[in-house]
């Protein structure tokens, strides 16, 4: 008998029994209140009178009034980079202990983000009512006994000045709890190591060793791992290795498009629970198993806005316009894509975060994400967010019977008209004509703006299948392998050129 999941299980159905119904509208205006007072008196909330922001009735309004839009460049160039320069109080009370590092879907560069102890006492808080919630999914006692694999980045950070630097899931992994670390795998050591390949290597090395019953990382990462752990043991799928595997925890990316190539990979259903931690920090979990939304943490660390994802308000660099409209979590709607704007306990204030989202439930504050600010194709009027891009990914999956992981594309001139030009990551031989057309007519019918756009301007889709592991060598060469390293799912003509040279280097 699993004595001790039991106990653990008994903690969890517990804590969900006695957790109060949330209001996530009224502890938005409380975390919003807290947000600004703590920062009162730094050198932001000074330039932008936070003490009078925080006189107001309603605090929310002249708070989007007064404080301007920052993307990352913005907020860097203007408050961050003080920091660098070993200043304090620059836009949250003294100095963060970490930043992390992103290069996210946007090239070499890495950012730098401030991760204050604050806010990674607000994923650790944000995390501990993930694992509550697993109370709703009816998992056996057994399995809250067995080990947890956590893929993400290197915990060897890097200490540089007076702080650590590395990847969001690096820094929070280097953070768990004493009480985790007996069920967390791969471990401390190998966790440390920085070589990606090597890092896989040894986990699989000593996965016969391991009881492993959830995974965590992101998808198109994960996937490699299983394929290695797979071949290196010679079985046909990983519960042949770990036959308690019940849980999968996404995260980064929309699990959509993998969802086919990930199942290929198993010996048994199991459960997939979606999560959004990001670089500025954790956004969203899966709270029910009726539905693959996700809640927005309302209550901890982070005070949402959302703006309609409309062209009007959308910059050729992917920027919110200055006079974009910004909501209130009391003002959203159902079925409107809004770009995230976040405020938070890092000292992110209005920012951008690059991700736009769908309310599946507002009274729950239940989201879905639906792209990225950057990846929103249209070039000639065709208004296709990533979500509708994955959409018909997966319908060529089902029509055709084949699985493609990973895509990406471009509005690419040719001669003198313009084509949505497709890269396919396919292991299978397809007929192109086919493939074009199948795609094509379902864009036609699921997106109006495309289907006007094909009657003028878009002239048509070219489509071109790879191997899937390009797009990886791809991310490997660009960025790094593993961790937050993400797919661009739509590239600008500059970076699609960069791409077609990396593809025929490699054909």
């Amino acid at each position: 008998m699993a004595i001790l999941g039991e106990i653990i299980k008994g903690v969890i159905d517990l804590t969900d029994k006695f957790s109060t119904e949330s209001n996530p509208v009224e502890e938005q205006k409380e975390v919003l209140k807290s947000l600004l007072n703590s920062a009162k008196n730094t050198a932001f909330g000074r330039r932008y009178n936070f003490e009078k922001i925080l006189n107001e009735q309603e605090p929310s309004t002249l708070f989007a009034q007064t404080i301007p839009y920052y993307d990352y460049n913005k907020i860097n160039k203007e408050w961050w980079s003080k920091l660098h320069d070993g200043e304090k109080d620059i836009t949250w009370p003294g100095r963060p202990d970490y930043f992390a590092l992103s290069s996210g879907t946007t090239g070499k560069t890495s950012k730098r983000i401030p991760v204050t102890n604050d806010m990674i006492t607000a994923i650790r808080s944000a995390g501990i009512s993930q694992v509550a919630a697993l109370a709703n999914f009816d998992l056996p006692a057994a399995f809250f006994e067995k080990g947890i694999l956590m893929l993400g980045s290197s915990t060897d950070l890097t200490e540089k000045d007076d702080h650590l630097e590395g990847e969001i899931s690096g820094i929070s992994a280097s953070k768990i709890p004493f009480w985790f670390r007996s069920y967390y795998k791969p471990g401390e050591e190998i966790s440390q190591i920085d070589d990606w390949d090597e890092r896989v290597q040894k986990i699989s090395d000593n996965a016969k060793n391991w009881d492993i019953g959830a995974l965590s990382g992101i998808p198109s990462w994960l996937e490699l791992m299983l394929q290695k752990v797979i071949k290196d043991h010679n079985v046909k799928n990983i519960h042949e290795i770990w036959p308690n595997l019940q849980v999968y925890t996404s995260g980064g990316v929309a699990f959509g498009p993998y969802e086919k190539s990930f199942n290929a990979l198993m010996g048994k259903p199991i459960t997939v629970i979606d999560t959004y931690l990001a670089s500025e920090g954790f956004i969203a979990f899966q709270e029910r198993p009726e539905t693959h939304a996700m809640k927005l943490v309302t209550n901890n660390g982070i005070y949402f806005e959302f703006v309609p994802f409309k062209p009007e308000y959308i910059q050729s660099d992917g920027s919110l316009t200055d006079d974009a409209p910004a909501l209130t979590l009391a003002e959203v709607e159902k079925n409107q894509d809004y770009a995230l704007v976040i405020s938070t306990v890092s000292g992110a204030w209005r920012y951008l975060i690059g991700d736009t989202i769908e309310f599946i439930d507002i009274e729950r504050a239940e989201i879905k994400i639906t792209g990225r600010t950057k990846f929103f194709l249209n070039t000639v009027g065709s208004q296709l967010s990533v979500n509708k891009l994955d959409d018909a990914v997966k319908h060529l999956e089902t029509v055709f019977k084949v699985k493609i992981p990973e895509y990406t594309l471009c509005a690419k001139r040719f001669d003198d008209d313009f084509y949505h030009s497709w890269y396919l990551g396919c292991e299978n031989n397809l007929d192109i004509e086919k493939v074009v057309d199948e795609l094509d007519s379902y864009l036609k019918d699921a997106n109006k703006n495309y289907k006007v756009a094909r009657s003028k301007a878009l002239k048509g889709v070219k489509v071109n299948l790879v191997a899937p592991n390009v797009f990886h060598e791809w991310n490997g060469a660009n960025k790094k392998k593993g961790g937050q390293v993400k797919m661009e799912r739509v590239m600008g003509e500059e970076k699609f050129k960069e791409w077609e040279d990396f593809v025929l280097k490699l054909a």
